[in-house]
C-alpha cells in the first residue's frame, strides 16, 4: 500500500469510527425567562438579541439554561472576555453549543483544530496556518475578489430589487475560501448546504446531524484524493504535506482543519457583508456618508462589526466550580456573546448606537484571547472589497421588504433574505 493509499485508509478510519461523546437532547419552544431559560435557536433570538442581551446585563449578567444539558451565558464585555482569555478552567474542544459534546479525551486537539484546540496544542496547530492569512497574503487575493463582485451586480442587470444576501453577500466568501482551498467553485452551493447544516441544524436528532457530518467528510474526502493524486499550490495540498512534530498531519487533523475552514471562513464574512448592507440599506444618512466620502469606510466597517459582530463561541467547562457567583458544573456549556460584549456601555459610548466615525473601537468580533480569528485579514478584506464595489455600483438603495428580511439562527448570525431595492444606474 503506498503512502497516499494508506493516507486515505486513515482519513476514511477517522471519519467513519469518531467517538461519540455525551448526548444531551434539546428541548425547544417558546423561552419562559431568559435569565434562567435562554436559547439562542429560537426566532425571538434570531429577529432581535440586542433587546435581549440588554436586559440580561442589567438584570441577570450570567443567564443559565437547562437546555442543551446545561449552560451559562455572560453578557458583560468583562466576563466574556475573561472567560475567553482563561485556558485553565475552560476548554475549546467543542465550541457550537448542541446537543453533542465530544469526550474528554479529544482535547487538547479536539474535531476541527485548531479552533478547537486547548494549549499547548493550540498554539502549534494555529501557528501552521498563519502564513495563508498574512495581510500580504490575503492582499493578493484583493483583485480576484473585486472583479468577483463586479461580476455578481453584472447579473442585477434589469432587475430592480435583489436579494442583497442570497444574490451578492453569501457567494463572495463562498468563492475566496474555495479558491484557497483549491476546490471546484462551482460547487458553491454545496458549500452553503454545509455551512447551514453545521451551524443551523443543532437541534435535529444527533443521527441526522452525523449523516450531515459524513456528507461533508465524504467531500472533504473526494477533494484530498484530488490533491494526493494532483498536489497544487493551493491551502490544502499545503496540509497534506504540512508536518508538526516531525510528522504529517494527523487525517483527522487535515479533515478537521478543511472543515473548520470551509464553515466559519464562509458564514462569518458572509453574515458581515450582509448585516452592512442591511445597515446601510436602512440608513440612508450613513449610506450617502461614505458615497460621498470613501475614505470613511475603513472605520465604519470596524463599526458594522461592533454593532452587528455575527459570531457567538462556546466553551466548556473543566471540572465543578464557582465563577462570578454562580456555580458551574463541569461540561457546563458557557456562550460567548461577542456581540453581547460589542454592546457593554461599560466598554463601549453610546453602545447601542452605529456611529460610521467611532474613532475608538476596540470590539471583539473577530473573539479573544488564543482564539482570536486568524482569518481577520482576510475577513476585512473581503468586506471592505463588497462593500466598496456595491457603493460605487449600487449608490442607492433601500429595503424593499423589512419584514421579509430574515436572519440566521444559531452561533453566526446575519441576514439570509435581505430584499432590496436598488435604484436605476
Amino acid at each position: 500500500m503506498t503512502a497516499d493509499e494508506r493516507f486515505v485508509q486513515d482519513f476514511r478510519r477517522a471519519e467513519t469510527d469518531p467517538p461519540l461523546g455525551t448526548r444531551n437532547e434539546i428541548v425547544t419552544g417558546p423561552v419562559s425567562d431568559w435569565a434562567t431559560d435562554f436559547s439562542h435557536l429560537e426566532a425571538e433570538w434570531a429577529a432581535d438579541p440586542y433587546t435581549i442581551q440588554d436586559e440580561l446585563r442589567q438584570r441577570c449578567p450570567i443567564a443559565h439554561t437547562d437546555r442543551f444539558g446545561g449552560g451559562w451565558l455572560p453578557t458583560r464585555y468583562e466576563d466574556v472576555a475573561e472567560i475567553a482569555y482563561d485556558t485553565e478552567r475552560f476548554s475549546s474542544r467543542a465550541v457550537i453549543m448542541g446537543n453533542f459534546r465530544p469526550p474528554r479525551e479529544l482535547a487538547p486537539v479536539g474535531s476541527t483544530p485548531p479552533i478547537s484546540s486547548d494549549p499547548p496544542f493550540h498554539h502549534d496547530a494555529r501557528k501552521l496556518l498563519l502564513p495563508a492569512f498574512t495581510r500580504s497574503a490575503v492582499a493578493r487575493r484583493e483583485e480576484a475578489t473585486e472583479a468577483f463582485c463586479h461580476s455578481l451586480i453584472d447579473t442585477f442587470e434589469g432587475r430592480d430589487v435583489v436579494d442583497a444576501a442570497r444574490d451578492y453577500a453569501q457567494h463572495i466568501p463562498v468563492r475566496v475560501i474555495a479558491d484557497m482551498l483549491g476546490f471546484p467553485p462551482d460547487d458553491g452551493p454545496r458549500f452553503r448546504e454545509f455551512v447551514e447544516n453545521a451551524l443551523e441544524g443543532v437541534n435535529l436528532p444527533a443521527e441526522q446531524r452525523t449523516e450531515h457530518m459524513a456528507t461533508l467528510f465524504d467531500y472533504l474526502l473526494e477533494q484530498i484524493r484530488d490533491h494526493v493524486d494532483n498536489p497544487r499550490e493551493d491551502l490544502t495540498t499545503y496540509l497534506i504535506e504540512a508536518e508538526l512534530y516531525g510528522h504529517k498531519l494527523a487525517p483527522s487533523h487535515v479533515a478537521g482543519t478543511m472543515a473548520l475552514l470551509l464553515v466559519a471562513g464562509i458564514d462569518t464574512t458572509w453574515s458581515a457583508i450582509g448585516a452592512s448592507l442591511w445597515h446601510l440599506a436602512k440608513t440612508p444618512a450613513d449610506r450617502e456618508r461614505l458615497v460621498a466620502d470613501p475614505a470613511l469606510l475603513p472605520g465604519a466597517i470596524e463599526e458594522f462589526l461592533r454593532a452587528y459582530a455575527p459570531v457567538t463561541m462556546a466553551r466548556l467547562v473543566k471540572n465543578d466550580m464557582h465563577w462570578r457567583g454562580v456555580g458551574m458544573k463541569a461540561d457546563d456549556w458557557v456562550l460567548l456573546s461577542f456581540p453581547a460584549a460589542n454592546r457593554d456601555p461599560a466598554q463601549f459610548e453610546r453602545a447601542d448606537e452605529v456611529v460610521i466615525d467611532r474613532e475608538v473601537n476596540r470590539h471583539a468580533a473577530f473573539g479573544l484571547g488564543i482564539h482570536r480569528c486568524l482569518g481577520s485579514h482576510l475577513a476585512r478584506m473581503e468586506l471592505r472589497v463588497a462593500l466598496e464595489v456595491w457603493l460605487k455600483r449600487i449608490p442607492a438603495f433601500d429595503l424593499a421588504d423589512p419584514a421579509a428580511v430574515t436572519w440566521a439562527t444559531g452561533q453566526v448570525r446575519g441576514p439570509r433574505a435581505l430584499p432590496v431595492r436598488i435604484a436605476p444606474r
